[in-house]
């Protein structure tokens, strides 16, 4: 598994959690189950458990860059690719900004519609932006 299909199973696994109110090790659990043949990424794990465990910072931060919108009315997929992004551009110092964002989109691309890349994209750089400031 690459680190790109990584974070798409971290996305299953957010929203198994969100939505299904699995626990994050049963959710890791089912999406690695899916997962036939191949290795296992750390970063999977990591993403999962990051985005668990700080999941309410993250939200914070998502909250703050929303214009004329609700959190609450966010599209669970949606939400649960803008706390992976927010996960990784807060938490993982290694991974270059520009890749998360680029990540995301192309998550949101994936398990979204048009819409979507553009919120994702739009929320996601305005937190990048002001971690830069910081």
């Amino acid at each position: 598994m690459n680190r790109r299909q990584a974070r798409e199973k971290a996305v299953q696994a957010l929203f198994q959690i969100t939505v299904g109110q699995a626990d994050a090790e049963e959710a890791i659990r089912n999406v690695q189950e899916m997962e036939t043949g191949s290795q296992s990424n750390p970063l999977f794990e990591l993403l999962v458990h990051q985005t668990i465990h700080n999941m309410p910072h993250i939200d914070e931060q998502i909250k703050k860059h929303l214009i004329n919108w609700q959190f609450d009315r966010i599209a669970n997929i949606d939400k649960t690719i803008l706390r992976l992004g927010t996960c990784e551009l807060l938490y993982l110092d290694d991974i270059p900004s520009s890749v998360s964002l680029n990540e995301a989109v192309e998550l949101a691309k994936r398990f979204g519609d048009e819409k979507t890349r553009k919120f994702v994209n739009g929320i996601l750089s305005q937190i990048a932006v002001d971690l830069k400031k910081n």
